[in-house]
Protein backbone atom coordinates (compact mmCIF):
# COMPACT_ATOMS: atom_id res chain seq x y z
CA UNK A 1 0.00 0.00 0.00
CA UNK A 2 2.03 2.91 -1.32
CA UNK A 3 -0.59 5.66 -1.22
CA UNK A 4 0.27 8.70 0.84
CA UNK A 5 -0.88 8.85 4.45
CA UNK A 6 -2.10 12.22 5.70
CA UNK A 7 -3.19 12.78 9.29
CA UNK A 8 -5.43 15.70 10.19
CA UNK A 9 -4.31 16.35 13.73
CA UNK A 10 -4.15 18.83 16.58
CA UNK A 11 -1.03 18.79 18.71
CA UNK A 12 -2.86 18.46 22.02
CA UNK A 13 -5.66 16.16 20.90
CA UNK A 14 -5.30 12.89 22.78
CA UNK A 15 -7.25 11.05 20.06
CA UNK A 16 -4.79 12.28 17.42
CA UNK A 17 -1.93 11.46 19.79
CA UNK A 18 -3.13 7.83 19.86
CA UNK A 19 -2.97 7.61 16.09
CA UNK A 20 0.45 9.24 15.91
CA UNK A 21 1.77 6.55 18.26
CA UNK A 22 0.21 3.81 16.14
CA UNK A 23 1.66 5.20 12.92
CA UNK A 24 5.07 5.45 14.56
CA UNK A 25 4.91 1.91 15.94
CA UNK A 26 4.17 0.71 12.41
CA UNK A 27 7.10 2.73 11.06
CA UNK A 28 4.82 4.52 8.60
CA UNK A 29 5.66 7.87 7.04
CA UNK A 30 2.78 10.33 7.12
CA UNK A 31 2.11 14.00 6.55
CA UNK A 32 0.63 15.98 9.44
CA UNK A 33 -2.08 18.48 8.50
CA UNK A 34 -2.79 20.62 11.57
CA UNK A 35 -6.39 21.51 12.45
CA UNK A 36 -6.51 24.18 15.15
CA UNK A 37 -9.44 23.27 17.39
CA UNK A 38 -9.77 26.71 18.99
CA UNK A 39 -8.58 29.45 16.62
CA UNK A 40 -11.36 31.33 14.80
CA UNK A 41 -13.96 29.23 16.54
CA UNK A 42 -12.23 25.99 15.56
CA UNK A 43 -10.93 25.04 12.14
CA UNK A 44 -12.71 21.68 12.44
CA UNK A 45 -15.94 23.60 11.75
CA UNK A 46 -14.77 24.95 8.39
CA UNK A 47 -16.88 23.67 5.46
CA UNK A 48 -14.05 21.79 3.74
CA UNK A 49 -13.25 19.86 6.90
CA UNK A 50 -16.91 19.23 7.74
CA UNK A 51 -17.39 17.74 4.27
CA UNK A 52 -14.59 15.27 5.03
CA UNK A 53 -15.50 14.60 8.66
CA UNK A 54 -19.10 15.52 9.54
CA UNK A 55 -18.38 14.92 13.23
CA UNK A 56 -16.01 17.91 13.14
CA UNK A 57 -13.41 16.08 15.20
CA UNK A 58 -9.80 15.03 14.86
CA UNK A 59 -8.14 12.82 13.90
CA UNK A 60 -8.98 12.04 10.31
CA UNK A 61 -6.65 9.81 8.32
CA UNK A 62 -6.41 9.99 4.56
CA UNK A 63 -4.88 6.95 2.88
CA UNK A 64 -4.79 7.93 -0.75
CA UNK A 65 -8.41 8.79 -1.45
CA UNK A 66 -9.73 6.73 1.45
CA UNK A 67 -10.97 8.61 4.51
CA UNK A 68 -10.87 6.90 7.92
CA UNK A 69 -12.40 8.57 10.97
CA UNK A 70 -12.37 7.76 14.70
CA UNK A 71 -9.04 6.98 16.37
CA UNK A 72 -9.75 3.35 17.29
CA UNK A 73 -11.05 2.59 13.81
CA UNK A 74 -7.93 4.21 12.36
CA UNK A 75 -5.64 2.16 14.60
CA UNK A 76 -7.38 -1.09 13.69
CA UNK A 77 -7.23 -0.11 10.01
CA UNK A 78 -3.49 0.36 10.35
CA UNK A 79 -3.19 -3.04 12.01
CA UNK A 80 -5.08 -4.73 9.20
CA UNK A 81 -3.35 -2.85 6.39
CA UNK A 82 0.15 -3.21 7.87
CA UNK A 83 0.01 -6.34 10.07
CA UNK A 84 3.54 -6.10 11.44
CA UNK A 85 4.29 -5.13 14.12
CA UNK A 86 0.90 -5.93 15.56
CA UNK A 87 -1.16 -3.55 17.69
CA UNK A 88 -3.59 -6.33 18.61
CA UNK A 89 -2.59 -9.79 19.87
CA UNK A 90 -3.10 -13.04 17.97
CA UNK A 91 -5.83 -14.73 20.02
CA UNK A 92 -9.45 -13.64 20.33
CA UNK A 93 -9.22 -13.70 24.14
CA UNK A 94 -6.18 -11.44 24.21
CA UNK A 95 -7.62 -9.10 21.58
CA UNK A 96 -10.74 -8.73 23.72
CA UNK A 97 -8.62 -7.80 26.74
CA UNK A 98 -6.63 -5.20 24.81
CA UNK A 99 -9.73 -3.71 23.23
CA UNK A 100 -11.44 -3.46 26.62
CA UNK A 101 -8.46 -1.55 28.06
CA UNK A 102 -8.33 0.75 25.03
CA UNK A 103 -12.06 1.41 25.18
CA UNK A 104 -11.92 2.14 28.90
CA UNK A 105 -9.85 5.17 27.93
CA UNK A 106 -11.34 6.07 24.57
CA UNK A 107 -15.01 5.47 25.38
CA UNK A 108 -15.30 6.05 29.14
CA UNK A 109 -12.62 8.52 30.28
CA UNK A 110 -11.79 10.67 27.28
CA UNK A 111 -15.30 11.76 26.17
CA UNK A 112 -15.97 13.32 29.58
CA UNK A 113 -12.94 15.63 29.34
CA UNK A 114 -12.99 16.27 25.60
CA UNK A 115 -12.41 19.87 24.49
CA UNK A 116 -15.94 20.31 23.14
CA UNK A 117 -17.42 19.23 26.50
CA UNK A 118 -15.22 21.67 28.40
CA UNK A 119 -16.02 24.48 25.98
CA UNK A 120 -19.74 23.80 26.41
CA UNK A 121 -19.30 24.04 30.18
CA UNK A 122 -17.43 27.31 29.72
CA UNK A 123 -19.51 29.10 27.10
CA UNK A 124 -23.02 27.74 27.68
CA UNK A 125 -23.15 26.98 31.39
CA UNK A 126 -20.45 29.49 32.47
CA UNK A 127 -18.77 26.90 34.68
CA UNK A 128 -15.68 28.44 36.34
CA UNK A 129 -12.24 27.17 35.31
CA UNK A 130 -11.55 25.60 38.71
CA UNK A 131 -14.75 23.57 38.54
CA UNK A 132 -14.02 22.46 34.98
CA UNK A 133 -10.57 21.32 36.10
CA UNK A 134 -12.09 19.41 39.03
CA UNK A 135 -14.49 17.69 36.61
CA UNK A 136 -11.60 16.53 34.42
CA UNK A 137 -9.50 15.32 37.36
CA UNK A 138 -12.43 13.45 38.89
CA UNK A 139 -13.29 11.44 35.78
CA UNK A 140 -9.70 10.68 34.87
CA UNK A 141 -9.06 9.44 38.42
CA UNK A 142 -12.24 7.34 38.39
CA UNK A 143 -11.18 5.71 35.14
CA UNK A 144 -7.61 5.21 36.29
CA UNK A 145 -8.77 3.45 39.47
CA UNK A 146 -10.38 0.81 37.25
CA UNK A 147 -7.49 0.74 34.78
CA UNK A 148 -4.93 0.32 37.56
CA UNK A 149 -6.88 -2.61 39.03
CA UNK A 150 -7.22 -4.29 35.64
CA UNK A 151 -3.55 -3.91 34.84
CA UNK A 152 -2.05 -4.65 38.26
CA UNK A 153 -4.19 -7.69 38.88
CA UNK A 154 -3.72 -9.49 35.56
CA UNK A 155 -0.75 -11.72 34.72
CA UNK A 156 -1.17 -10.74 31.07
CA UNK A 157 0.18 -7.29 31.94
CA UNK A 158 3.88 -7.06 31.21
CA UNK A 159 6.21 -4.20 30.51
CA UNK A 160 3.28 -2.73 28.60
CA UNK A 161 -0.47 -3.03 28.99
CA UNK A 162 -0.39 -6.47 27.40
CA UNK A 163 2.82 -8.45 27.48
CA UNK A 164 6.21 -7.26 26.33
CA UNK A 165 5.13 -5.46 23.14
CA UNK A 166 3.34 -2.09 23.04
CA UNK A 167 -0.01 -2.12 21.33
CA UNK A 168 -3.47 -0.64 21.02
CA UNK A 169 -4.08 -0.22 24.75
CA UNK A 170 -0.79 1.63 25.21
CA UNK A 171 -1.63 3.90 22.26
CA UNK A 172 -4.74 4.98 24.19
CA UNK A 173 -3.33 5.02 27.72
CA UNK A 174 -0.28 7.23 27.23
CA UNK A 175 -2.16 10.25 25.81
CA UNK A 176 -4.62 10.00 28.70
CA UNK A 177 -1.75 10.03 31.18
CA UNK A 178 -0.51 13.19 29.44
CA UNK A 179 -3.93 14.74 30.10
CA UNK A 180 -3.89 13.51 33.68
CA UNK A 181 -0.55 15.17 34.37
CA UNK A 182 -1.66 18.32 32.58
CA UNK A 183 -4.65 18.65 34.92
CA UNK A 184 -2.74 17.72 38.07
CA UNK A 185 -3.95 14.17 38.73
CA UNK A 186 -1.75 12.53 41.36
CA UNK A 187 -0.16 9.67 39.45
CA UNK A 188 1.40 8.25 42.63
CA UNK A 189 -1.97 6.57 43.18
CA UNK A 190 -1.51 4.59 39.94
CA UNK A 191 1.94 2.96 40.05
CA UNK A 192 1.29 0.36 37.35
CA UNK A 193 0.02 2.99 34.92
CA UNK A 194 3.01 5.21 35.73
CA UNK A 195 5.41 2.31 35.20
CA UNK A 196 3.90 1.54 31.79
CA UNK A 197 4.01 5.22 30.84
CA UNK A 198 7.72 5.35 31.66
CA UNK A 199 8.45 2.25 29.58
CA UNK A 200 6.46 3.58 26.63
CA UNK A 201 8.03 7.03 26.62
CA UNK A 202 11.47 5.43 26.42
CA UNK A 203 10.50 4.23 22.92
CA UNK A 204 10.92 6.65 19.99
CA UNK A 205 7.47 5.75 18.64
CA UNK A 206 5.91 7.22 21.78
CA UNK A 207 8.34 10.05 22.51
CA UNK A 208 8.14 11.40 18.96
CA UNK A 209 4.34 11.40 19.13
CA UNK A 210 4.29 13.66 22.20
CA UNK A 211 2.29 16.88 21.81
CA UNK A 212 5.32 19.16 22.24
CA UNK A 213 7.10 17.37 19.36
CA UNK A 214 4.37 18.13 16.81
CA UNK A 215 4.92 20.64 13.98
CA UNK A 216 2.01 22.80 15.09
CA UNK A 217 2.89 22.80 18.80
CA UNK A 218 5.06 25.93 18.79
CA UNK A 219 2.51 27.85 16.74
CA UNK A 220 -0.37 27.42 19.17
CA UNK A 221 -1.52 29.94 21.72
CA UNK A 222 -3.61 27.27 23.52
Amino acid sequence: MSEQLRLYSYWRSSAAYRVRIGLNLKGLHYETLPVHLVRDGGEQHQPDYVAMNPQQLVPTLMHGVRVIRQSLAILEYLDEAWPSPRLLPMTARDRARVRSLAQLVACDIHPLNNLRVLRYFEHTWRVPQSERDDWVKHWIAEGFIAMEALLEGDPATGTYCHGQTPGLADCCLIPQVFNARRFGVDMAAFPTIARIEKACLELPAFSEARPDKQPDAQLQAV
